[in-house]
């Protein structure tokens, strides 16, 4: 049977990589100014102009996609006769996991003979997004199913986030820190770095004062934490930074061996609740 790999936009990779693998992207939906506006990796809005919203004082919020969505989804390859795998955003950070759940198994209860696996990532952007990519390599490799889905639930929780925001306010807003510290630490020019946990819940990291130093930390993360760098594609996820982005990809190849790198923006929904500015490196190391 063909498999067939299904994502939600919050995995953030680049949409011609989405487009060449076939590649099914179910969008979240993300309110701004008022309007409801799909989160389809840049196609509808495109990133620079979201980013430049919030520069100019609009306040977005997010919704998850919803069972009728999955259902419809879900249907039509089944009745094309293909496998499905799914790999959705992390349930502790949303309910879209959820829904691909229900719709699961109202699926089930249609066509008891679908092969519909339901992987939630415990991870977000490009952490989510490097697990899709993996299940894809997989996938062309002709590897059985069970066993993709399988592996893919062997590493979720080794997936590591190395984040930074520059701007506490989205955190606040977003209810991850207090008022109180956004407003101290901004003044100290403090620039926190964030990771997921086992949970796939975002948590406070280290401290850092500056922003070179906050990035320049993210890769210290990836040379303390990665399992066989010289094998593994690197992940760098970025809110309107470009540069701070390639600047990063510049100090990972200077100073690790790595397979590779993909640098992709984060999108909308992602970047409603960390701000421009946020930057991510994403990798496989031992544990969270």
């Amino acid at each position: 049977m063909k498999v067939r790999l299904i994502t939600d936009s919050a995995c953030d990779l680049p949409l011609d990589y989405i487009k060449q693998n076939n590649i099914e992207v179910v969008p979240l939906m993300v309110n701004i100014n008022g309007e409801f506006i799909p989160d389809d990796l840049g196609q509808t809005l495109k990133h620079e102009d979201f980013y430049k919203m919030i520069k100019e004082g609009a306040m977005p919020s997010t919704t998850q996609v919803n069972v009728g969505t999955f259902l419809e989804v879900f249907k039509k390859y089944v009745e094309q006769g293909e496998s499905i795998i799914y790999i959705g955003l992390s349930s502790a950070l949303s309910g879209t996991y959820n829904s691909a759940y229900t719709a699961k198994e109202m699926i089930l209860e249609e066509y008891p003979e679908a092969n519909i696996k339901v992987v939630d990532s415990l991870s977000v952007s490009l952490g989510e997004g490097s697990l899709v990519y993996k299940a894809n390599e997989m996938i062309k490799n002709n590897i059985d199913i069970n066993e993709i889905v399988e592996y893919i639930e062997s590493i979720k929780k080794k997936v590591i986030h190395a984040i930074t925001v520059d701007d506490l306010n989205h955190l606040k807003r977003g209810g991850r820190i207090s008022g109180t510290v956004a407003a101290v630490g901004g003044l100290l020019g403090i620039k926190p770095t964030l990771k997921i946990d086992d949970d796939g819940k975002v948590i406070p990291g280290d401290k850092i004062k500056g922003r070179k130093k906050a990035l320049k930390s993210l890769v210290q993360q990836l040379k303390e934490k990665a399992i066989n760098p010289e094998d593994q594609v690197v992940f760098i996820c970025h809110a309107d930074c470009l540069e701070d982005a390639e600047d990063v990809k510049r100090m990972i190849l200077d100073e690790v061996k790595v397979k590779g790198v993909i640098i992709n923006s984060i999108g909308a929904v992602i970047g409603t609740h960390g701000g421009p500015g946020t930057l991510g490196v994403v990798f496989i190391g031992n544990e969270r």
